[in-house]
């Protein structure tokens, strides 16, 4: 959810702010914020859900009816005032250095299931803050980056997309041997000069291209799913046909043996103004496709070993920015899991009364991704690579796994 969705108009109730809207806030604010310390309560009602009654504005309908698979983190925080910066950790664990992206160490760390397919897929990402950076690969081998592809399935430019020729071919014929020909100069290429990273992913990125030439057309053909299934993404329907096509193939790309699918919302979710209405279009396009793809995973049975995880770069402060906007706040906020082994409808820390920052069972990022990891069944400790004469790690020299998240 690129921008930062509001954690105190979304996931984390503050009765206190909603009584106290429009007076002071005497509390800590960061200098580098352009908010006024006046407090802005939610323009959304609040109400608990399933079995536990977990918390959930009604902003998000329908997340709120798959409550009892939800697992909130309401203590998270992170480092970065800034998108780049904050970007940058949620997606490759460091705000100011080019680091390998959390799919890319994943790809590294469990390798391909199917090899036919790329371990890695970036559904429409985004091209600001960082672009390419927050799926890439950085100094692991240049075949775990990601693969790019649109909402409706077609292969975008990059390493492999590129490489596809139009409307595919068939592998034994002249196309083989036009293959076999460029990857001898290519390796003949990387002999001379003694193992350079970006000729031997040219060679790999070849392969796999070839390969996919067989299997990725029929996958990524989602209208192949029945109307019953399109219909719970949200497809056909003008808000929720994009992010719902990118929610469906997601999950034909799981089924299919992809281990590491990222999906965006783009950069919308930033409402320095206009919060009321920013922050509804935000949810209408994304809330249901989310919850489809919840439901879909479940009814499969594919849940269980399936996480899915929902949230932004930080989050918003509750005090206003202009008459009714939000200000970035990486000090307290949301993030939310599904599936995959994690604590359903669990409710996860605490932020302080207003929501600004995050005070019990806090949750760094590093932690954050140490439990993503865990829960993939890699110890983020272990799981590293030699670079530049030291072993490096997702998680730096940090991070904890959170086993309250774990069920």
């Amino acid at each position: 959810m690129h921008g930062g969705p509001s954690q105190v108009d979304t996931f984390d109730y503050k009765p206190e702010l909603q009584k106290r809207d429009g007076e002071s806030y005497s509390g800590q604010m960061p200098s580098q914020i352009d908010a006024k310390p006046v407090l802005l309560a939610s323009p959304w009602k609040f109400s608990q859900h399933g079995q536990n009654g977990l918390w959930v504005s009604d902003l998000l309908p329908h997340m709120a009816g798959v409550a009892d698979e939800l697992c909130v983190v309401r203590s998270v925080y992170s480092r970065g005032q800034s998108h780049g910066q904050a970007v940058g950790m949620v997606n490759t664990g460091s705000d100011n250095l080019v680091r390998p992206s959390v799919g890319a160490w994943v790809s590294y760390g469990l390798g391909t299931e199917n090899s036919d397919l790329p371990s890695y897929v970036a559904i429409s990402p985004a091209s600001s803050h960082g672009g390419p950076r927050n799926y890439g690969a950085a100094f692991l081998p240049a075949i775990h980056q990601a693969t790019v592809v649109g909402a409706n399935g077609k292969l975008g430019t990059g390493r492999i997309a590129d490489l596809l020729p139009p409307g595919g071919t068939d592998p034994s014929g002249v196309d083989r041997g036009q293959l076999d020909l460029l990857q001898r100069l290519n390796r003949e290429h990387l002999r001379i000069s003694e193992r350079d990273a970006q000729i031997e992913g040219a060679i790999e990125a070849y392969e796999l291209a070839f390969r996919m030439q067989r299997t990725a057309p029929d996958v990524m053909r989602i209208e192949d799913e029945p109307e019953s299934v399109r219909q719970m993404y949200g497809i056909g329907e003008k808000e929720t046909d994009n992010f719902g096509r990118q929610c469906l193939l997601a999950r034909r790309l799981a089924e299919a043996g992809v281990r590491f699918i990222q999906v965006s919302s783009g950069n919308v979710w930033d409402q320095h103004g206009k919060l009321r209405e920013g922050h509804a279009k935000n949810s209408l396009a994304t809330d249901k496709p989310i919850a489809g793809l919840i439901l879909d995973l479940k009814q499969r049975g594919l849940l269980e070993d399936t996480l899915i995880v929902w949230g932004g770069e930080f989050g918003r402060t509750p005090v206003v920015q202009g008459s009714d906007g939000r200000d970035h706040n990486p000090h307290g906020f949301t993030m939310v899991l599904a599936g995959g082994g994690t604590r359903g409808g669990y409710a996860h820390g605490e932020t302080d009364e207003f929501g600004y920052y995050a005070v019990n069972d806090r949750v760094h990022m590093h932690d954050l991704h140490a439990t993503i990891l865990h829960l993939l069944g890699l110890d983020h400790k272990r799981l590293t690579y030699h670079y530049a004469g030291r072993d490096f790690r997702l998680t730096d020299v940090y991070g904890d796994v959170v086993s309250g998240l774990i069920s």
